[in-house]
């Protein structure tokens, strides 16, 4: 195995509730990212909904994943940009003044209102993640994306705040350090994937994108260039799995295998007389089951899903201000029928979320199952490139969220 430079690597680690995946990317002469590895590994029920609630299972699931990346890259992983995701996040839109000093707007200056925006009392056990720049207001004119250089009196910013439970990033700390490596940084996983997935022209006009994993569904809005909203609703695939086991009498397992090969979203697009073998437990028989009958189990959990995320959309006063729809995107939403029946239901353009990396895994990376792990890499590229050097751990995030900022208006 070649010993490759640490700051040559940039590792993203996934840590779902269904899976473990880690991406290995490599940075060239040129600054480009070429993905050299993948690992895969179950995550064994180490995690509940995202949040980690076996650490022992956890890291026996972490390092299977980074051995087989390792194995795949041909190369030593040393640290790692690690997804966070969970019922435990929390998000808000918040606003800081400050008079402007000199005749013009300076650095110093964007420093003392952004952290005038983050000045707010917390419950003990939560963290900020992220704290990301949408607009700055200076004396009375919004819309300001730079105000840096511009003369004026007075200078407001506005941010979205993203924060989670101290207790589950160490949690994920913990398990990342009992294997050897090192957290580079940590990233709300649906930030990390709208990264992979969403174009400029959608996040200027309004757009939604819906991780669908295992264990949570993510959301991420933007409008204007900026997150104006991130949430979690804690009922994905795995809830669906766990119907279609209880209603067809069959294990765990055998259910997920019904759901990807046989399941659809929307049960008028299956034929109604096609029949399928569902395996029985406890040394019965398998019995038959039609295809219609497994998506009449499926379509009323994506119904309730989707109706939970207009619920949390216009709460936020935003489901009529997504003029490009909704990007559908992570590992649950490869069903057929997704699709339509969220458009049914929303009444918006939707689309799947599957990253366009054309480079040497190319093939095997355009999937909504890569978004999250291609996002991370890409975040970590910038991040080593604007800091200069790898970066040391998750308690420095808060010091460092306007990069993820400035880098999400650039990049999405």
């Amino acid at each position: 195995m070649k010993r490759a430079e640490p700051d040559n690597l940039v590792v993203g680690l996934d840590i779902g509730t269904a899976k473990i995946l880690v991406v290995v990317g490599e940075v060239d002469d040129q600054g480009r990212l070429e993905v050299i590895g993948l690992g895969h590994h179950p995550a064994q029920g180490g995690l509940r909904r995202g949040i980690i609630s076996d650490i022992d299972a956890t890291v026996q699931s972490i390092r299977g994943a980074i051995e087989e990346a390792e194995l795949i890259a041909g190369c030593q992983i040393y640290s790692v940009f690690a997804g966070v995701s969970g019922a435990h996040i929390n998000s808000l839109n918040s606003h800081g003044v400050v008079a402007v000093r000199e005749a013009e707007v300076t650095e110093g200056d964007l420093n003392r209102v952004l952290e005038a925006a983050q000045a707010m009392a917390l419950p003990d056990d939560q963290h900020i993640l992220h704290m990301l720049e949408q607009s700055f207001t200076l004396d009375g004119e919004s819309g300001i994306r730079q105000p840096v250089g511009m003369r004026g009196t007075r200078l407001e910013s506005h941010v979205h705040i993203v924060t989670a439970a101290q207790s589950a990033l160490h949690s994920i700390e913990k398990c990342v350090r009992r294997c050897g490596l090192k957290v580079d940084q940590m990233i709300l996983e649906q930030l990390a994937a709208s990264a992979a997935v969403l174009g400029d022209d959608e996040r200027e006009i309004g757009v939604a994108l819906i991780d669908i994993g295992g264990g949570t569904t993510d959301i991420a809005v933007f409008l204007e260039g900026s997150v104006r909203h991130t949430g979690v609703i804690p009922i994905a695939g795995d809830q669906v799995t766990h119907d279609i086991a209880v209603v067809s009498r069959t294990a765990i397992p055998a259910a997920e295998e019904l759901k990807k090969k046989y399941g659809s979203a929307l049960a008028q697009m299956v034929n109604a007389d096609e029949v399928i073998e569902a395996p029985s437990m406890g040394g019965r028989p398998p019995r038959a089951l039609s295809r219609q009958s497994l998506a009449q189990i499926i379509e009323p959990r994506f119904e309730e899903l989707f109706s939970l995320v207009q619920a949390d959309l216009r709460s936020q006063g935003l489901l009529d201000r997504l003029s490009a729809g909704l990007v559908l995107t992570g590992g649950s939403v490869r069903l057929p029928g997704i699709t339509e029946l969220a458009e049914d239901m929303f009444q918006l353009p939707v689309r799947l979320g599957e990253p366009t990396y054309s480079g040497r895994l190319g093939a095997s990376m355009r999937s909504p199952l890569y978004a999250t792990g291609l996002g991370l890499i890409q975040f970590g590229l910038q991040e080593r490139a604007r800091l200069g050097s790898a970066p040391s751990g998750w308690s420095r995030l808060t010091a460092r969220t306007r990069g993820l900022g400035r880098w999400l208006k650039s990049h999405l």
